[in-house]
């Protein structure tokens, strides 16, 4: 059973953020990742924790937020280290992804602090990664370190406030929500209100060309009800009842994935492979899965199917989020009605993994069909008689990954 009682609890990445901070100022610091991970509440917690004086902005107001405010907050952080001597002052402006040509702004006054000498140390906050990287890679190469954010592991939810397996597999990994799932159908809605709609209509809709937001809507609720299959993009046309192209499905499943909700991971093989196969359908955090398609939890765990595809769609989010953090590659595999859940391309490592949440099945022909054609460095077994699922999850996809 669940405890919503929530312990103090320190995400392992605000270890990474306090030793940048210590040092001298040397680069921008970036922390990306999507809504409601808690990257302000780490940044918060860490700069209170520093000896010197900071001051925190966010652009995510109603009001406009455009160059001139960002100059002046600025402008404020620039001060404060000015009269802080050699212990200097820290920046934060969160949500920076939604000041228009923000990354030109920071390359101008962050170089003009760099020729004067300045002691001001600069943390950015976004909760969009693609419009985050988009302003890195146009004017601040070289001026910056990136922390990735990924959604709450099981472990993390866990320790935190005392989740079992069975309870992450169904609510997924969002601390701001866990007080709510005694009451499933306040939790759901909170999920949808506060996570899913404010994504959709202000990281993506208000941020890029979106011509069919409805079409754009109905696509992520298609993702979440059909997780962990693998659908053409002519078959997701016919399920929507939409008139609209292929393309335009692919680039809106590219922007989603983008901002933490769901993605198409794509076939192993070859570039050409690639480009011309179905993409696999993966939400980032089962609880959007849930607040989506579970009407009944009950249920849904005496259901072997619906419980299966609920487990497996926590594996691939862990494996997801863990390739987001660092910068690895997870499709999948299928080759003449055979197929392999999970691939991991790890630099030269290659591993297949699948996943049973029953019991034994026996032979898995799909790794034995994946093993002959490319000769991964590891296979796994996650849950029947493999690697336990609760095992899988509660540490870091490396740990599995040298079990060669």
């Amino acid at each position: 059973m669940m405890s919503n009682t929530h312990i103090s609890y320190r995400r392992p990445y605000a270890e990474t953020l306090a030793k940048r901070l210590a040092e001298p100022r040397r680069f921008i610091q970036i922390l990306a990742g999507p809504r409601q991970v808690g990257k302000t509440t780490l940044v918060l917690e860490e700069i209170n924790q520093c000896t010197a004086r900071s001051h925190y902005a966010t652009a995510d107001e109603p009001m406009l937020r455009d160059a001139q405010w960002l100059e002046q907050q600025w402008n404020i952080g620039r001060v404060m280290a000015r009269e802080s001597g050699e212990h200097g002052a820290v920046l934060v402006i969160d949500e920076i992804q939604k000041i228009d040509d923000w990354s030109e702004v920071v390359k101008r006054l962050w170089d003009a602090d760099t020729r004067a000498g300045s002691s001001l140390k600069v943390v950015l906050l976004g909760s969009s990664p693609l419009l985050v990287r988009r302003g890195l890679t146009e004017s601040l190469a070289g001026r910056f370190e990136m922390i990735r954010l990924p959604h709450w592991s099981f472990a993390e939810m866990r320790d935190a406030f005392g989740w079992s397996l069975d309870d992450y597999v169904l609510y997924g990994g969002y601390p701001g929500a866990a007080a709510l799932v005694s009451d499933h159908d306040r939790w759901a809605s909170y999920i949808r209100d506060a996570i899913i709609e404010p994504t959709i209509a202000r990281d993506i809709l208000l941020r890029t060309d979106v011509r069919r937001p409805a079409l754009m809507r109905r696509l992520f609720e298609l993702a979440c009800e059909y997780s962990g299959q693998i659908l053409s993009y002519n078959k997701m046309l016919g399920q929507l009842q939409d008139s609209g192209n292929t393309v335009t499905l692919a680039h809106y499943l590219d922007l989603l994935g983008s901002a933490g909700m769901v993605c198409g991971l794509q076939k192993h093989g070859s570039a050409l492979s690639r480009r011309s196969s179905s993409p696999k359908l993966q939400p980032l955090n089962t609880a959007l899965l849930t607040a989506v398609s579970v009407r009944n939890p009950e249920h849904t765990q005496l259901s072997p199917d619906r419980w299966g595809r609920l487990v497996e769609s926590a594996v691939g989010a862990h494996l997801v989020n863990w390739a987001f953090v660092h910068g690895h590659e997870i499709s999948y595999w299928r080759g003449r009605n055979r197929e392999v859940d999970f691939v991991v391309q790890a630099g030269p490592l290659l591993a297949a993994i699948e996943v049973k949440s029953g019991r034994a099945t026996g032979t898995l022909p799909g790794m034995a069909a994946f093993d002959r054609q490319f000769q991964p460095d590891v296979k796994l077994l996650v849950g029947a008689d493999g690697i336990p699922v609760d095992e899988f999850l509660a540490g870091p996809v490396d740990r599995w990954l040298t079990a060669a």
